[in-house]
Order: C-alpha cells, then structure tokens, then sequence
C-alpha cells in the first residue's frame, strides 16, 4: 500500500511538470503617442469608436443601406461564418475526449458448430450444433489526462474558436470598410464628373464665341481648330471618368451580394465630410485590432500544443470496462447467468520511435515561436497603418486648402485671358491654357476632397472599428455531461 501511495505521488509529480507550459501572452514594443499632428488626434484617450455599425458617424442614409445589406449577403462573411461554426465544431470534437466513451454493440447471429469441431477440454459428441445466438455488449473506456495531452488539446481547440471569431470580425470590419471606400471613392468620381461637364459647358460656349468670331473674320481658323481639341479632350475624359465610375458602382453590387447587372447607384456628388475619429494610444490598439486579437489567440493556440507534445513522452493510460448479456434464448437473455463482464487497463509507454516524438516536440516550439513572430508583425503593421492614415489626413487636409486657393486663381485667370482675348491683346492659346489649368486644378480639389474622406475610412479600419477584444472572452464551447455523450 505504501508503494502504491508513493508511486501515485511520483506520477502526480511528473503530471504536474508534464501539463505543458503557463500561457503568457508576448511583450509587444508599444510607442506611447502617436506622431501625427492636431486636428486628427483625440482629445481624450478614453474616447472610442462607436461600437458596431461604426460608418454611421458619416450622416450617410445611402451608405448605411448598403452596410446593412452586405452584412446579410455578402459571401465572403457568409465563409467566414461557416468557418467560425466549422471551429466550433472542432472543439466540441476535442472536449469529447475530456470524458468516457460508453459503446453498444446488440448483436443476434444464428450458427451452426461442426461436430468435428477440437475439443481440450470433453470427449465430442459427434453432433453438429444450430443455435441463435443474441449479445448485447456495451464497453466503457476513458484516457487517464495523467500527462495534459487531452486539457492542452482542449486548451487549443478553445483559441482556435476565439482566434476564428476575431478572424470573422477582421473579415466583417475589412468588408464595411472596403465597401465605404468604394462608395465614397465613386461619389468623388461624380463630383469630377460633375467639374467636367461644367468645363465642358465653358468650352462650348469658347467653341461658340470663336467660331462667330472667325465668322466675322476676326478670328483664325486655326483659334477654332485648338478650341475644339481641348473641347473634344474634355469629353474623352468625362467617358473615362464615367467608366471609372461603373466598375465602383459593379465593386459595390458585388460586396452586397448583388449581380452587378441588377445593381444601380444613382448620380450624386460627393458631400460627406470627414468626421471627428477619436484615435486613442498607441496601447489601445492591441485590443483594439481583430487581426491582432487573431494573431495573439493563435500564439495561445501553439503554446497549449507544446503540453500536448511533451505529454506523448510519457504513458498514455486507458481504462476499460467491457459488460453485457449473451444468451442462445431470447427469455433468458436478461437473467443472471448470461451477464459477462471485465475491467482493465493499459498503459502505453513509448520506448523508440525513432526520434519521432522529440521531433513533433520541438516543430511545436518552433510553431509557437513562428506565431509570436507573426503577432508582433501584426502588432507593427497596425501601428503603421494608423499613422499612415493620420499623416495622410494632415497632409490631405494642408493641401486640399492651398488647392482651393489654386481653383480660384485659376478662374480669375481664365476671366482674364478672355478679357484680353476678345480685346485683341493675347492669342487664343493663352485662353485655351486657361481652360486647362481650371479643369486640372478643379480635379485635383475633388479628388483630394475625396481622398480625405475615404482615407478617414481607413484610419476608422486601421483602430479596428469600434471592435474591442474582451468580446472574445465570451466565445468559448463549454461541454456539459449531457451534451458530451451526445454523438
């Protein structure tokens, strides 16, 4: 007995070195502010990202539709999904091994025994034998998780869910803010559509004046002929520009769900400004970040596989029990007599394997350093990804002031080219390069009006939306007694 009591402590004590390495989640390098400059920097860390349907902070009724309806029939997030349920799954699959495993095998056979049949043990009759055998064995089995093998697994089954939950809220964040982009960048196009046709207009109207003016021979045929080359090159780009527009307008059918024929956006110009983003630390964006969230659960995942490396070192222990009742007469089958039973166990213990297990042992270190690797990474390219946006925005915002200034100098100058022109003091080339210098410089104020909006999209992106990693505390797949004897 007092062997027994020191071996059981002995193997306890190796048990408890065996269940595999504490989890610690990795030191990260965190910066303590950000570099980019006021107006786009919080107020206050505490401020946060509404929670859920974040591009609601843009006063966009069109925008909020086609949100909602791509969060319903958007494929991608429909895979995502299934995935996530495929991950549940799995640990549902893993947690089973946490209990027994009750088998039941009834059986009923009618056979027939030779006469001539061996027999050690009595003098044969010399007679066949026809009987009908019934059976109805059951067998109990349970692996002893003397060595963690089983919790590990459990423990990594367990961050592979959560690390599928945040993947779907990547997927789901990367899905609303691509299709905000797309649909801001197509209601910039029609704001450049919109300063196209209106140049247009003023280049009909110089077109117009020339042509009286050589009618009147005033002007030369060849003031006519550079007329209507920048006429005509206006009207190419405006069919540039509306094809542009309808491969944003086919992007958006697609990531609602929608056939890209049965799909339109009407015309509209872009009038959304850029919202005030409370950015928050640098700290915060650990948990603020699904990919990151992800990143972290799968390094937890590789670290619980380490335990159930090492525990294949030592014995895998089985208990068993196997009972039932078989009987040759269906009446008797539950008396007594035809009950039969027996209990074991066994331990398998590996001596050589060829340096197999030391092997999978040290691929799953190897597995769990590569996915810190690849956490810090995520980590590095979220802090990057913020302050590219916020410089962006900076940037974006100082230019798109002076370039207002530009417009407005270019149509005091093209004023002024046809005053001198219908004066008679400057050729019709000066007011041709004025024309040019409106229509580029008015572009330019569109298109960084609409970068400034789409990249505040981005930064919305790059601080996770609105998403908060202790929601994945709540993602986990408990096994009750009743569910775990369920197949």
């Amino acid at each position: 007995m007092k062997k027994l009591l020191l071996t059981l402590i002995a193997m306890a004590s190796v048990a408890a070195s065996a269940s595999g390495p504490k989890y610690k989640k990795p030191e990260i390098e965190v910066p303590a502010n950000w570099q980019a400059e006021a107006p786009f920097r919080a107020a206050s860390p505490q401020d946060t990202l509404p929670k859920g349907k974040w591009w609601m902070m843009f006063g966009n009724a069109e925008l909020n539709g086609y949100e909602d309806r791509a969060l319903v029939a958007n494929q991608t997030l429909a895979a995502a999904v299934a995935r996530l349920n495929e991950a549940r799954a799995a640990a549902r699959i893993t947690q089973a091994g946490l209990y027994p495993e009750l088998d039941a095998n009834p059986s009923i056979a009618r056979q027939r025994v030779s006469g001539n049949r061996p027999n050690l043990t009595a003098p044969l009759t010399g007679q066949a034998i026809t009987q009908t055998v019934s059976t109805i064995p059951f067998t109990l089995s349970y692996e002893v998780d003397l060595f963690g093998a089983v919790r590990n697994n459990v423990r990594s089954a367990e961050a592979q869910l959560q690390a599928n939950a945040a993947a779907l809220e990547n997927v789901r964040l990367i899905l609303t803010s691509e299709l905000a982009a797309d649909y801001f960048q197509l209601r910039s196009l029609d704001s450049e559509i919109a300063d196209v046709i209106e140049v247009i207009g003023f280049e009909q109207k110089g077109l117009d004046l020339v042509n009286s003016r050589h009618e009147g021979g005033i002007a030369s045929g060849l003031d006519v002929a550079q007329q209507q080359t920048v006429l005509d090159s206006a009207q190419t780009q405006l069919e540039l520009l509306r094809q542009q527009r309808a491969q944003f307008q086919h992007a958006l059918a697609v990531l609602q769900g929608i056939p890209a024929p049965n799909f339109t956006v009407p015309t509209h110009i872009l009038d959304t400004a850029v919202p005030n983003i409370p950015v928050g630390l640098p700290s915060q964006l650990l948990e603020r970040r699904p990919d990151i969230a992800e990143a972290e659960r799968r390094v937890a995942s590789s670290n619980a596989q380490i335990g159930v490396a090492r525990a294949a070192f030592f014995p895998n222990i089985v208990l068993g029990l196997a009972g039932g009742v078989q009987s040759t007469s269906v009446a008797s089958l539950l008396t007594g007599p035809s009950a039969l039973w027996s209990i074991g166990a066994s331990a398998l213990e590996p001596i050589f394997a060829g340096g197999r297990i030391r092997a999978r042992y040290q691929q799953s270190k190897a597995t769990y350093d590569e996915s810190v690797a690849g956490y810090r990474e995520s980590a590095l390219e979220g802090f990057q990804q913020v302050e590219d946006a916020l410089s962006s925005l900076h940037a974006l915002n100082a230019a798109l002031q002076s370039q207002e200034r530009a417009v407005a100098d270019a149509r005091r100058t093209l004023d002024l080219a046809n005053i001198r022109y219908t004066g008679g003091l400057v050729s019709y080339l000066d007011v041709i390069t004025a024309q040019e210098q409106v229509l580029t410089n008015q572009r330019l104020a569109t298109q960084l009006q609409g970068q400034q909006v789409i990249t505040s999209v981005l930064l919305v992106k790059a601080l996770g939306g609105g998403w908060d990693a202790s929601s994945l505390a709540t993602v986990q797949e408990k096994t009750s007694f009743g569910t775990a004897f369920k197949q």
